[in-house]
């Protein structure tokens, strides 16, 4: 695992998929904004972090990076999640970008055809320096 600047909070580990989603929402510059999840996207957890992508699209960055590099499951509905933020990130002007994702969370992307509406990248730092 990439090494955090000190001065950026940790996302806390979660054994517990029951407990939800943590989300962290961060400025990445001035035109971009990085929200990094952790823990399971699924029915039952998936509204703290739908809220926290909500808020970082309001401030209308040019670029949100929605960092997933430690969720490890996504049903259908953190799947369905992740299509409403994309649409709603379009509507505002708001270029979506989902990096880090777990070769489980690729393979329910690559099995529904989403792989090909999500800009996809290995990594948060990868995702913010691609050309737009």
């Amino acid at each position: 695992m990439p090494s955090q600047n000190d001065t950026e909070p940790t996302v806390p580990d979660r054994t517990d998929p029951a407990a939800g989603p943590v989300a962290r929402p961060q400025s990445a510059d001035d035109r971009a904004a990085v929200c990094a999840l952790a823990g399971d996207l699924d029915i039952e957890t998936l509204a703290p972090a739908a809220t926290a992508l909500d808020e970082a699209i309001r401030d209308r960055p040019d670029v949100l990076v929605v960092d997933l590099e430690q969720v490890g499951f996504c049903d259908s509905s953190g799947l369905n999640m992740l299509l409403k933020v994309r649409m709603a990130a379009n509507a505002a002007g708001t270029e979506l970008r989902l990096a880090g994702a777990s070769p489980t969370v690729l393979r329910l992307l690559e099995l529904t055809g989403a792989d090909t509406v999500f800009s996809l990248h290995p990594d948060t730092a990868s995702a913010l320096t691609a050309p737009r």
